[in-house]
Formats: structure tokens, sequence, C-alpha cells
């Protein structure tokens, strides 16, 4: 029963952890990443697609990202897709491809994203917490229905506690190394 209650709490922040990455991929550094727009939403033959099931996007050169849709006829849409996103990227495009060329952050910029990184591990943080919350009230309903002893509710919680900490710790690790890639010239 402990085992069965910790075992779903991991997979939860497993989960969360990969939710972060992914958040984390969308913010732009120096570099040209895929990642900066192969999920940006396209509103494509009526309902909204990922731009990677659009397009072929690859990254050639380090401050360019070059994005060849399968469908010639989307370049308008995909390019109004880019400007209205968030990332402040224009787009230019040659007929064929899209090109998108990342101009070097100004020390401004790049604070500004370091707390939007920071925003966004706080957020994932505050999930775990209710997460943690969650599994202890399973523990203790599984010990105020005699299903399980008091002596497991504690190791439970001790084990709960555990994964939480390691969890909290991985997200502040991922978090540094997304702010040190953002502030890195």
């Amino acid at each position: 029963m402990v085992n069965d209650v910790t075992r779903e709490y991991e997979a939860h922040l497993k989960k969360a952890i990969e939710a972060l990455r992914h958040q984390l991929a969308t913010i732009r550094t120096g570099r040209a990443s895929a990642g900066l727009v192969e999920h940006l939403q396209v509103e494509a033959y009526g309902a909204p697609m990922p731009l990677n099931q659009l397009a072929n996007i690859s990254v050639p050169e380090a401050k360019l990202i070059v994005i060849q849709p399968f469908d010639v006829g989307m370049i308008k849409v995909i390019e109004k897709a880019i400007q209205g996103s968030d990332i402040g990227i224009n787009p230019g495009n040659d007929g064929r491809i899209i090109r998108l060329v990342i101009p070097p952050l100004t020390e401004e910029r790049r604070r500004e994203l370091v707390k939007l990184v920071r925003h966004r591990v706080e957020e994932v943080k505050v999930s775990v917490r209710n997460q943690r919350r969650d599994a202890m009230d399973q523990l203790k309903e599984l010990e105020a229905e005699k299903l399980i002893s008091e002596d497991d509710l504690k190791r439970g919680q001790e084990r709960v506690q555990q994964i939480t900490d390691k969890c909290i710790a991985d997200l502040e690790t991922i978090g540094k190394e997304k702010e040190a890639e953002v502030m890195a010239v």
C-alpha cells in the first residue's frame, strides 16, 4: 500500500521534471535551438498544430534556425504564428523556407529571461509540494482506515519527504543550468 503511494508520487514528480525541461527549452538563449519553435502552435488546416508537424526545423548555425514547411502554402501562416509568439524574432522567408536569425540578447533581456526561468522553476516546486501534500494525505487515510500501521505511515512519510527533497534539488539544478545558459554571452 505504502509502496503504491510512493511509486505513484514518484511518477508524478518525474512528469513534473519533464514538463519543466520542456518549458525551459522554449526560453530563448543566445544560441539557436529547435526547441525554441518546435512546439509553437500554428493554425493549420482548421486546427492548431505544433510547428514540428508542419515543417522540418534545423539549426545549421549557432545563430540561425531554418524552417522548411512540408506545404509551401503554409509559409505565411507559420510566419504569422512566429510573429505572434513571445520569442521576439522576426522571420524572413524566400518563398520556400523561413529563416530565423537569433539576435544577441541584451543584458537587460538576459536578466528578464533569468527571472522567467526562476518563476517557472518555482511554479513546478509549488506543484511538487501540492503533490507531496496529496501523497501524505493518502498515507494518513490508509492509516485511518487501519490498512497500514502507524510505523508504516511514518516510514511512508519519510520516503515521500526523501523523494520530494531529491526532486526539489533536481529542479534547482535544472534551473541553475538554464540560467547559466541564458547568461552565457
